[in-house]
């Protein structure tokens, strides 16, 4: 199976800092791209970043209990989704259709896998905290991706902007 082609944004929701990743234009590998402090200008910051990417959808991980159920944590990250959704519903996208889309996909153990990941390479915890969600939306990227790969499908659930 293949992947849409076109670059991405991969985002992991924090309280307080915010994630980010992207890809390459064949959607092959996931890379970190920054850490955005979570505050009132933190959509404006990931409207930038959309800016700058040009990506053909936004993916932010839905942190799920490990039973599937939501936490606090998935409704914060469905709250932020829908306000990127927002933000990015006029912009042109690459397809030249207006808005991008922002897809929520489930991200289980992301940030528990990526401090595991930056533990075995070496980084001290104190050093992981400025990387971890960087590392964690690495993960959230790739696996959708691969699970867009392995399928064909696009990857996630679809999210509405408020007031739509």
């Amino acid at each position: 199976m293949s992947v849409r082609r076109g670059r991405r944004l991969g985002i992991d929701v924090g309280r307080a800092r915010v994630g980010v990743a992207t890809c390459d234009l064949d959607g092959l590998i996931a890379t970190p791209v920054e850490t955005v402090p979570r505050d009132e200008r933190t959509v404006l910051v990931l409207r930038e970043i959309v800016d700058e990417y040009s990506p053909i959808e936004v993916v932010v991980g839905l942190p799920l209990s490990l039973s599937g159920a939501d936490t606090p944590s998935t409704d914060d990250a469905r709250a932020l989704a829908a306000e990127i959704a927002t933000a990015l519903a006029a912009v042109p996208a690459a397809d030249g259709q207006s808005g991008i889309p922002v897809v929520l996909v489930d991200e289980r153990m992301s940030t528990v896998t990526a401090q595991r990941q930056l533990r075995e390479s070496g980084k001290k915890a104190r050093k992981q905290r400025p990387v971890v969600d960087q590392a964690a939306a690495v993960i959230i990227l790739q696996t959708a991706l691969d699970a867009e790969r392995a399928s064909g499908r696009q990857p996630g659930t679809p999210v509405t902007p408020e007031g739509s």
